[in-house]
């Protein structure tokens, strides 16, 4: 089933030869599929970035092409014997040869390095025995190539990808959303990274090439014969007994002494990480999910949820050689009171809170200091305060567990939409949800549920985190790892809070979704449309 694209690269060629200016952006992003309202350009001399987070197109129009396909595989995971995985395996057709790397060792990814401006086309196929799509988590793209579940297609058939990158530098991804099936195919390796750069990043002399390490880190188990055990609980969500980082069993990362830049993903089912170095040095944070901070800041831990992103500068420099740490997941408290897994778990995993290795570094060989970190990192383009009070008035989200995840009491339609679910093009709104408990399911484990809630589409602003009830205690257990003051398209909303963001629903109209990212929690039902629709 081959799509056709929305922009082709003839187009966006002629556009990129006139400059890019006013008039070229809004024949571009038309072209696209958008209805963007004049007064939300931004002009091409402007030194601040587009107030949504996201970039004007830069004028190199340059196309990355790539064959990308869902496939079977089997791996050498654990001594013993091979482990039968799903697998994107990818080839580049069209581009710079570094737009197409691999994970050494591992069943994921691939990886895809992108610029800013450069346009993006994928040959997706599927051939795996169950309908397939994929989602670009946290890039802004047409609706039918956002990888919605009514999009999906059956083993064999094909679907095209074209977008122009219009996301500023940052750690983005890419996964199956396909509805009822996200959960086991992310589970069983359905995952890749795509690392967005840009001029404004390249500026900083951050670490890079093999000093630019990602980090993907999920939770799964094994059985007798090294096979994968999906055994998720609907309430809770999957969890595992053993860590896997970029699908390797105890990772070590052994590196120089010299600064690195590490790019985390938490792209587990359903754990919430609180991470932090054994040592208890404390963790510098340079980015989140949509790229870097206006200014480093430092935590002792940091609390990541499933599909949240977080880029840390670690300084290795001053370590002899032969120095070792561990990064790991502190123990933090669950729903009751109690210490682990008193938030749910399955029978046969390690319960929500319980501390957990995640990797080991090792300094095996010399290296240099770098020229440090900058005080600042980016003109991130924030709304103004007075923006938050002059924009629409709040829409609520009540986030609830009643036998499977409801928003507002609803649960998830392959095309429905209601009133209180479309927005305007150009519009900023405040949202908010709400995780109040409700849906008398407590002694199954699922209500009381924390919720990491993900907007496709777009990157947001954490406003104001309130907490109303529920779980203080538990709540304070992982609070002082919030990173906030990024933009970000994923929010974890904790039992008894209630979470405001500030969004504006820039370049494109269509029909997106917003769901929890425990990804049991949407495969059940905590998923809803909205609709972007055209002023007047």
């Amino acid at each position: 089933m081959n799509r056709p694209s929305n922009l082709t690269r003839r187009e966006f060629l002629r556009l990129s030869g006139l400059g890019l200016g006013g008039l070229a952006v809004s024949s571009l992003l038309s072209a696209c599929g958008l209805t963007l309202e004049p007064d939300t350009l931004v002009p091409l001399g402007s030194t601040a970035a587009p107030a949504s987070g996201l970039a004007t197109p830069s004028s190199t129009g340059e196309l990355v092409e790539i064959s990308l396909r869902a496939a079977r595989a089997s791996y050498d995971i654990l001594p013993g014997g091979k482990t039968r995985v799903w697998q994107y395996q990818a080839s580049l057709l069209q581009g710079p040869p570094a737009s197409l790397q691999t994970l050494p060792d591992s069943y994921l990814g691939p990886i895809l390095r992108l610029r800013r401006g450069q346009m993006l086309k994928v040959h997706f196929e599927n051939q795996i025995n169950e309908p397939s799509i994929i989602h670009w988590h946290g890039l802004s793209v047409p609706d039918e190539m956002d990888g919605h579940p009514r999009h999906a297609i059956e083993h064999g058939q094909s679907y095209t990808y074209e977008f122009p990158i219009l996301n500023r530098a940052g750690t983005y991804w890419f996964h199956p959303h396909p509805h009822q099936r996200t959960g086991p195919q992310v589970y069983y390796g359905l995952a890749g990274l795509l690392i967005v750069s840009d001029d404004e990043e390249a500026a900083l002399g951050l670490p890079a090439g093999d000093f630019d390490l990602p980090l993907v880190i999920q939770d799964r188990i094994f059985d007798s014969q090294n096979q994968l055990d999906y055994a998720a609980n609907p309430m809770t969500g999957f969890f595992g007994d053993q860590i896997l980082v970029n699908g390797q069993v105890d990772y070590i990362l052994e590196a120089a002494a010299a600064p690195y830049r590490l790019r985390l993903l938490n792209g587990s089912n359903a754990r919430i990480y609180k991470l932090a170095w054994d040592d208890g040095a404390p963790l510098t944070v340079i980015a989140t999910d949509g790229g870097l901070l206006e200014k480093p800041v430092e935590r002792d831990y940091v609390t990541l949820a499933p599909g949240e992103r977080a880029e840390l500068y670690a300084d290795f420099s001053a370590d002899p050689v032969g120095t070792q740490r561990s990064l790991v997941s502190l123990a933090f408290e669950g729903r009751g009171g109690g210490m682990g897994g008193m938030m749910g778990g399955s029978a046969a995993g390690l319960p929500q809170g319980t501390k957990m290795d995640i990797l080991r570094s090792k300094i095996t060989r010399a290296g240099q200091a770098g020229p440090g970190l900058p005080e600042r990192l980016s003109a991130p383009g924030f709304f103004a305060v007075q923006d938050a009070v002059n924009a629409r008035r709040p829409r609520r989200f009540d986030l609830t567990m009643h036998m499977a995840g409801l928003i507002n009491g609803r649960t998830f339609e392959m095309e429905s939409v209601a009133s209180d679910e479309v927005v305007r093009l150009g519009d900023l709104e405040v949202w908010e949800f709400a995780n109040l408990g409700g849906g008398g399911m407590s002694m199954m484990g699922g209500s009381d549920q924390p919720h990491p809630m993900h907007i496709h589409n777009v990157q947001f602003q954490v406003l104001e985190r309130r907490l109303e009830g529920g779980l203080p205690r538990a709540y304070n257990t992982l609070s002082d790892g919030f990173v906030d003051s990024g933009w970000k398209d994923t929010v974890l909303v904790m039992p008894g809070e209630a979470v405001r963001l500030l969004v504006k629903f820039d370049h494109y109209v269509g029909l997106y979704l917003y769901h929890c990212h425990n990804l049991e929690h949407e495969d059940g039902g905590m998923m809803r449309n909205y609709r972007v629709e055209s002023r007047g």
